[in-house]
Parts: structure tokens; C-alpha cells; sequence
């Protein structure tokens, strides 16, 4: 690709302009696009927003990197950290690099409001993260009280960006609300024909959100569980408690927890011999399922907003570039790929601050409605939060996702053609 096809790549993906259909590439062509339209973007600011400091820009991550979540919370910061490395590849902001500040809250719910404290304390610009919806709920209103901006890219209990009046709200998310997931999965249930649900959910927040969302969206369809199971994280066994399933007649298991437990549940259906399915949120897609269940997490189903499959080019980039490196495949694509739009959609705000002043009142009212449209990997986001809705994913960007031979890919072809095409906010 010459250099003046390139500017004019470049130029249009910073202005929001679909331009003319893309030439095949380089596999980190796209990557290098996306990042150089930042670098064309600051263009287009006043010259006097151009000159200053060239401090570095900090930014806080929060998330579990060690613990029993950090099978999602290591891929989280590893789309972030890789989003930042092509953004300060091309000069950063305004020639300041952007620095993160970055902080383990080891799933557990006191630590993460510790550390969200040093975070405020520290005074980051803004801040990515939160992977469980308990630790996330202990401490987001230090983000709100502080009028600090924070991003959630995986949590996703509804309570998280409900929690406060829209307008007044300093909380946004890239990654698909349980309101939105368990709706999703329970019409998925009905055209399958099961209509006696028997649902597993933990006791944490995440859990009882979800359990809620369910047990509403069942209802909906005119249905109730015919068994409930709520257990502790942790468990081993749970044996009695899919036995008095089974008894019910469920004729499948809706799951609600974040990992190991899963995996407990998979196991001790096939130890019964009991063949029913398994569905669930996106945590059907961690390695603590798939990983701990191996065969008997075949087949199960569950929400997603991101297979990874090379299915377009930016997808394609993505995926080669995650590889490259951390030398391996993405162990939750869901978390890296949602974490690396929030990062991108996080800097195209403070693109949105006209004179440079990146205050947490100037940076919630540019993710509102000033960002450039931002052609990300999971979506297409053309103003995807607004003063009164902070969850830039809505329902027709999921698709149904399926374990087979230990990976994930699409249930249904017809989702893997749709893939093709980028969803935008509906």
C-alpha cells in the first residue's frame, strides 16, 4: 500500500468517512490505520489545544490479574496494553504518551475499592476496568463521587451503569449488559424447544444480578425455573443439587457463575449421565470451563459479543497482532477485544476535548457525543454512549456462541455470515 493510499485510509477513518472499500493488506495494516487516524484526528483540533505539556496522560486499569478471575482479567489488560502501544506508536496524545496506572483487585471486593482509591488518590485522567460485577459495585462510587470517568469493558451486571441517573453518570461500558445477555439466551432456549429451565447461579453480585435477569426474562416468555441451585464460589460438588434437577424434568441448565464452578457443574452432569445442554452468559467461554470440563463442555452454549475468528479485516488484525504479541492465542477474545475498543473509544474522547483540558466533566460529556466514529473490532461505534445511555452495546451485536472440539465458534451459520459485517449501535 503507497503511502498517499494509506493518508487517505488514514483521513477518512479520522473523520467517521467509510471511504471506498479497503484493499487486502499486511495483517496489521488495519491495526496501524486505526492508530495513525488518532494521529490525524489531533489535526483537527485549535492549534493552541496542540501545545503544552508533554507529560504523560495517565490512565487507571483496575481488574483481577492474579486470583481466580484473572482468566479474564490478564486478557482485559492485555487489549488495553496493546491498544496503548499503537496509539503511542503514532505520538500518543498530542505528543503526550498515554501511561497506565495499573492495579490488581484480585476478584475480591474490598481490594478493588482499595486500589480504586489509590486510583482517585493518583488522580488518573480516567480509568479502564472491572471484571466482576461484586467488586465493581464496592467501588464505583468513588469514580462518581471523584467525577472520574471509568469504562467497564467486561463486567457486565446491569446494576453497574443502573446504579446512577444516566445524565448525572460518570460510569459507561463497552461489553453487553446482563439485561441484554439473559434475554438473549432464554429466546435462544425457546426456539430450541426447552421450556423447563433449571438455573445455577452463585451468590456473588454477578450471580444475583444474573439469577434476577433470568428468572425476568423467563418470565417473559410466560415460563419459570423449574429448579433454582445457588451456591457459594468455590464449590466442588454439586451433585445433590443436579440430581433435584434432574428430578424437576429440566430439560436444560441456564448457569450464572464466573468460572471454576461452571466447569463443576459440566462435570457432574456427565458423571450422572445425565444429557441435557448447558447455556449460559459469555463465562462459558473461560478457560476455567473449558479448560476444567475438556469433553463435558461440549456443546455448551453461550452469549458473545466477539468470536475469534478472522471473520473481516479488523477482526483479522486484531487477532494476528494479540498473537504476536503475547505469543499465544487469546484466552478470552470477548475481554481483550471489548477492553481494546474501550481503551480507543477513551482516547477518541479526549480527541472530543477541544482545548486539551482533559477533566473528568470535559471527558464524560465528549464519550456523550463529541468522539469521531471509531471503527473498532467489536463494533462499529458511531455515538455509543449519550447523556442518558452508557452501555455502548445493544442486543443485535450479540450472537450465540458454541464449544466445539474446545473452542468457541458460532452456533448458527447464519451468525458467522452476519459477522461479516460490523454492527452498529441499534
Amino acid at each position: 500500500m503507497n503511502s498517499s493510499a494509506l493518508t487517505s485510509t488514514v483521513q477518512t477513518a479520522a473523520l467517521g468517512i467509510p471511504g471506498p472499500r479497503r484493499p487486502r493488506w499486511h495483517h496489521n495494516a488495519w491495526s496501524a490505520v486505526v492508530a495513525a487516524s488518532v494521529l490525524a484526528c489531533t489535526a483537527l483540533l485549535p492549534v493552541q489545544a496542540q501545545i503544552g505539556s508533554t507529560a504523560p496522560v495517565r490512565i487507571g486499569v483496575v481488574g483481577p490479574f492474579t486470583g481466580p478471575s484473572a482468566d479474564f482479567g490478564v486478557p482485559m489488560l492485555n487489549g488495553i496494553k496493546l491498544a496503548v502501544d499503537e496509539i503511542n506508536a503514532v505520538g500518543g496524545y498530542l505528543g503526550r504518551p498515554l501511561e497506565l496506572v495499573i492495579k490488581d483487585d484480585t476478584a475480591n471486593p474490598d481490594q478493588g475499592r482499595k486500589v480504586s482509591q489509590e486510583l482517585i488518590s493518583e488522580k488518573v485522567v480516567a480509568t479502564i476496568g472491572f471484571c466482576n460485577t461484586g467488586v465493581a459495585l464496592k467501588a464505583i462510587d468513588l469514580f462518581q463521587e471523584a467525577k472520574s470517568p471509568l469504562i467497564v469493558p467486561c463486567s457486565t451486571g446491569t446494576a453497574v451503569t443502573a446504579k446512577y441517573p444516566a445524565a448525572d453518570s460518570y460510569i459507561f461500558r463497552v461489553q453487553g449488559r446482563d439485561a441484554i445477555q439473559a434475554p438473549f439466551m432464554v429466546e435462544d432456549i425457546v426456539k430450541r424447544g426447552w421450556d423447563k429451565v433449571a438455573i445455577f447461579a452463585d451468590k456473588t453480585g454477578y450471580g444475583e444480578g444474573g439469577f434476577n435477569d433470568v428468572v425476568a426474562a423467563l418470565a417473559a416468555k410466560n415460563l419459570k425455573p423449574v429448579h433454582v441451585a445457588r451456591f457459594d464460589l468455590g464449590v466442588k460438588d454439586l451433585t445433590a443439587e443436579l440430581t433435584a434437577a434432574r428430578a424437576a424434568g429440566a430439560n436444560v441448565i441456564l448457569s450464572y457463575t464466573v468460572g471454576p464452578e461452571n466447569a463443576v457443574i459440566a462435570n457432574g452432569k456427565k458423571a450422572l449421565g445425565w444429557k441435557v445442554s448447558q447455556v449460559g452468559p459469555w463465562t462459558l467461554s473461560f478457560p476455567f470451563f473449558l479448560e476444567g470440563a475438556k469433553d463435558a463442555a461440549e456443546g455448551a452454549l453461550m452469549v458473545q459479543t466477539f468470536i475469534a475468528e478472522p471473520s473481516n479485516e479488523r477482526r483479522a488484525s486484531f487477532l494476528s497482532s494479540y498473537t504476536r504479541k503475547y505469543h499465544g492465542k487469546v484466552a478470552v477474545p470477548m475481554a481483550a477485544a471489548n477492553a481494546y475498543d474501550a481503551t480507543y473509544l477513551l482516547m477518541y474522547s479526549f480527541l472530543g476535548v477541544r482545548d486539551g483540558n482533559l477533566n473528568g466533566k470535559a471527558v464524560k460529556e465528549s464519550l456523550e457525543g463529541k468522539m469521531k466514529t471509531y471503527y473498532g473490532v467489536v463494533s462499529t461505534y458511531d455515538k455509543p454512549f449519550s447523556v442518558q445511555d452508557k452501555d455502548a452495546i445493544t442486543r443485535n451485536m450479540l450472537v450465540i456462541g458454541m464449544v466445539k472440539n474446545g473452542a468457541i465458534t458460532f452456533a448458527y451459520p447464519e451468525d458467522a455470515k452476519r459477522n461479516l459485517i460490523i454492527q452498529r449501535k441499534q
